[in-house]
């Protein structure tokens, strides 16, 4: 298990704040800079033990870091990854948490610094809570990160990131940029959408008779929009396929009631819990 010198991380919100949790509490980094924009977010961090020092100055903060990790929305993060890499120590090692990565990492393929590597990462865990106050030290246990290398990521460095993150207790995965953002399509972002589309569709006086149901169901649609936007911007067309996808389920299911073919009903309500017992508690 490596242990980081320095490790700093732009952008200390749930995820950001959660990485430094972990860092700490196992020991495993002897120092945690806190990059932002936001001093009084940095003082957030601070005081939560994510860090054990904050700055707004970006260079100043990765200039003695062995590894970077860019926590910010992900319209920003090409930008952000672009400027640690040519502020921080050669041989340093920086990736992210963005929640899509062909856009990005095909962006970073070239114009880095020779000696500085980056590799992305995406953790999948969180909530639709966002700062600070809401990381905790083991967000990512039992959770799964995957890494998206190319052909020309130096194997050594692979193998880093692998071992950081499952210093954190997640399970780590490898795919290509393309294959993560087919496969969050369908298991994340499609989800958003149709999350916020039943909150959308539900009639404000029906809110009192709401209960597990739709609050689970709509739980995600409570994250930032601004935020979404940018994640669906980014993945467009593979969310396309899989709201074609989700609209041929929902056609079935309307087919079954408009015809009152309870049987087909029965069956596409059966398949539909195979498919979530499969995934478990």
């Amino acid at each position: 298990m490596k242990h980081w010198d320095c490790v700093a991380i732009v952008g200390v919100g749930l995820i950001g704040g959660s990485i430094g949790l972990a860092l700490r509490n196992r020991g495993l980094a002897k120092q945690v800079i806190g990059i932002g924009r936001d001093t009084a977010k940095l003082q957030q961090a601070m005081q939560s033990g994510a860090v054990t020092r904050t700055t707004t100055d970006l260079n100043e903060g990765v200039a003695a870091a062995d590894l970077v990790i860019v926590c910010t929305p992900v319209d920003s993060i090409v930008r952000y990854v672009r400027q640690a890499a040519a502020a921080c120590p050669a041989g340093a090692l920086l990736t992210d948490a963005g929640s899509t990565k062909a856009e990005i990492v095909n962006a970073l393929a070239s114009g880095l610094p020779v000696g500085v590597s980056y590799i992305g990462s995406h953790p999948i865990a969180g909530s639709e809570k966002t700062g600070a106050a809401h990381a905790t030290a083991d967000l990512f246990e039992g959770r799964t990160v995957v890494l998206t290398p190319t052909e020309q990521s130096p194997a050594d460095k692979v193998d880093q990131l692998r071992n950081f993150w499952s210093s954190l207790g997640a399970t780590v995965h490898v795919m290509t940029p393309e294959a993560h953002d087919a496969a969050l399509a369908a298991s994340s972002h499609l989800p958003h959408l149709v999350a916020a589309s039943l909150a959308g569709a539900t009639e404000l006086d029906v809110l009192p008779l709401t209960a597990g149901g739709w609050r689970d169901t709509t739980r995600v649609a409570a994250g930032s929009p601004e935020l979404w936007t940018q994640i669906i911007g980014q993945n467009r067309t593979n969310i396309l396929a899989s709201l074609a996808r989700f609209e041929e389920s929902l056609s079935a299911l309307r087919s079954a009631l408009e015809t009152k073919d309870d049987r087909r009903l029965t069956e596409l309500l059966t398949e539909a819990k195979r498919v979530r017992d499969a995934v478990g508690s």
